[in-house]
């Protein structure tokens, strides 16, 4: 159970990292947003949020879902809302929640960045292509290597961002390295 409760704020952290630590304000809206993912692992599609927490005792299970949501996630099925402040665009006031890792960027325009992660310690490779229909719509299409316990894991991700609100309402920005 450790694993979701890190896990899904790394990804959602990973997304924001991807969109801005660029170096280039990302051309996206701050606010609430909505991202659907969809995730395979090893080929195999993985499961959403509810799935994975629907055998989860009750008690153990509302510890996860306040976890998340202290991190500024609120989760339902594969679909996420997450608070992005024109702080967390701004890639000099950014924290990396991932301090062990670089990225490089092959691409950047204002439509489309694509970039290489590579987190040595945390032994993952990632390739990403994130792709802006407008100031309130991208998609992040990612491909990441995992070396863990002497096995590889290979995960492919899309992610779907969709500007909801200026206005947050009780989504808190993410507390990303807490």
């Amino acid at each position: 159970m450790l694993r979701i409760k890190t896990v899904l704020p790394a990804l959602i952290s990973f997304t924001l990292v991807a969109i801005s630590a660029s170096g280039q304000v990302a051309p996206i809206k701050p606010g609430l947003w909505q991202i659907q993912m969809e995730r395979e692992t090893n080929g195999q599609k993985s499961p959403d949020m509810s799935e994975r927490l629907k055998n989860v005792p009750p008690e153990r299970r509302a510890q996860v879902e306040a976890a998340m949501k202290q991190r500024g996630i609120e989760a339902s099925g594969n679909t996420v809302k997450v608070c992005q402040t024109r702080e967390m665009l701004d890639p000099s006031k950014f924290v990396n929640p991932l301090p062990d890792c670089k990225t490089t960027y092959s691409t950047r325009t204002n439509s489309s960045w694509k970039s290489h992660t590579s987190c040595s310690e945390n032994h993952l490779e990632s390739d990403s292509e994130i792709i802006f229909s407008g100031p309130e719509s991208y998609t992040v299409k990612n491909t990441s290597t995992l070396q863990s316990a002497g096995q590889t894991k290979t995960t492919h991700m899309t992610r779907t961002g969709k500007w909801l609100s200026a206005d947050c309402g009780d989504i808190k920005p993410p507390s990303i390295g807490k």
